[in-house]
């Protein structure tokens, strides 16, 4: 359906305006996977090109009274260099495009860098160029480049009967954020974990030779990120909130805030853990089987313990 000419971004959603805009990107014969994957993936000789673009605005996506300017530089990384890992490769080279406010001060911007270059350095990628300018707030924009060894993991393929398990902490970074929007810094380690993400970085490449079906990094929501390889692929995911262990930290958070600590673990983001898809009896070690791809269901669709979810799945951008 044509997006209406007064429609604003609220009222298109934000997949709403991506479908409208990939649309209207031809894409050429080097193109493997264009957009609506974790990553694209371009044909060259001898391999694959994998390549993806992140944005991080100040206000919506940070706070300089939250983080560290070193801190906002590992999560700005961490954040491209995981969505390389979700399709099983593995970046090697960035470039970065800062617009800040001109009274920014520059010790921010270089703290910025070295905790950038600290996260690159943990998968050997290299910050090859960049850009400068001038905003009304801190806008950080970054390009990932990487490699897949083996053919990559695309969204689109699990299929029924397969399992779905993670890789990496999950509904940590949720707790944190949600200690830091009331006004508090503990618990420690759940701030820590929002300030700065520990994603999997050896657990994409491994699950492609294991088998990986399908696979994404939870940036957004669990539950949210399922949905995207259910409609992706096609079929009806089921998850098992038995599946997970809320750690205490967790625990103490959901107390507190007088909420189920499971919503930090289904609706939470910002850790980049890895959702992939195994066949039954391939899941490698250090993943946890949280779920399954059913026999039957709605195409797209993703229940919790056999049944519609009514808490939050994950974060909307618009």
């Amino acid at each position: 359906m044509p997006v209406p000419p007064d429609a604003t971004l609220s009222d298109v959603g934000e997949f709403g305006l991506i479908s409208e805009l990939v649309a209207l990107f031809t894409q050429g014969e080097h193109v493997l996977v264009g957009p609506g994957d974790d990553a694209a993936v371009l044909r060259i000789k001898g391999g694959h090109v994998v390549v993806s673009t992140d944005l991080m605005v100040e206000g919506r996506h940070f706070r300089r009274d939250w983080a560290t300017a070193e801190d906002v530089g590992h999560r700005a990384a961490a954040q491209n260099l995981s969505d390389i890992n979700a399709m099983g490769g593995r970046a090697h080279s960035l470039t970065v495009g800062l617009a800040a406010p001109p009274d920014l001060p520059a010790a921010w911007a270089l703290d910025f860098a070295r905790g950038f270059a600290a996260e690159c350095a943990l998968v050997g990628a290299s910050v090859v160029g960049g850009d400068l300018t001038r905003a009304s707030e801190v806008v950080i924009a970054v390009t990932v480049i990487g490699a897949c060894t083996q053919a990559p993991v695309l969204r689109s393929g699990a299929r029924p009967g397969e399992v779905l398990a993670l890789c990496g902490r999950q509904g940590w970074a949720a707790g944190g954020l949600a200690v830091l929007g009331r006004g508090f810094r503990s618990p420690r380690a759940l701030v820590e974990a929002y300030r700065r993400p520990e994603p999997p970085y050896d657990a994409g490449r491994t699950a492609a030779e294991a088998g990986a079906t399908a696979m994404i990094d939870v940036s957004d929501g669990l539950l949210a990120e399922a949905g995207h390889l259910a409609a992706d692929s096609g079929v009806a995911i089921d998850v098992r909130s038995g599946a997970f262990e809320l750690a205490e930290p967790l625990q103490a958070v959901g107390a507190a805030l007088g909420s189920d600590p499971l919503h930090l673990v289904l609706g939470g983001g910002d850790d980049h853990a890895l959702l992939a898809t195994f066949p039954a009896g391939s899941v490698p070690d250090g993943w946890l089987v949280v779920g399954e791809v059913l026999e039957s269901g709605e195409p797209g669709t993703v229940t919790v313990d056999g049944a519609a979810y009514e808490g939050p799945t994950g974060w909307t951008h618009f």
